[in-house]
């Protein structure tokens, strides 16, 4: 895992042609905004949200988020242990994210 400021978040998910954004807030957390492509697994469905980590492309890159940046940094460390080499933690997470954000609806 590695934690990126927003700068460095944006710069580099911008040039990386194999990466996914994963947003791992609530349910009502992501009501208020979505990274645009974000794919939403909710890290506090415990096991639920392992069993749909481990369905995703290992091969990827993943640029992970929260509301402030202590969960995605969790859900990057998990992924590592289930074999995830590239995952990468936005530092100060969505609170801080001066982008853009879509709703889900």
């Amino acid at each position: 895992m590695e934690d990126l400021t927003q700068d460095e978040w944006a710069s580099q998910l911008a040039d990386d042609n194999n990466a996914v954004v994963l947003d791992v807030r609530t349910d009502e957390e992501v009501a208020d905004g979505i990274i645009a492509n974000a794919i939403h697994i909710d890290i506090y469905r415990g096991q639920e949200f392992i069993s749909e980590i481990e369905d995703l492309d290992k091969n990827k890159n993943y640029y992970v988020y929260c509301r402030s940046g202590n969960r995605s940094g969790q859900a990057c460390s998990i992924m590592e242990e289930l074999g995830f080499e590239n995952t990468y933690n936005l530092e100060g997470g969505i609170l801080e994210w001066a982008g853009d954000l879509v709703d889900l609806d």
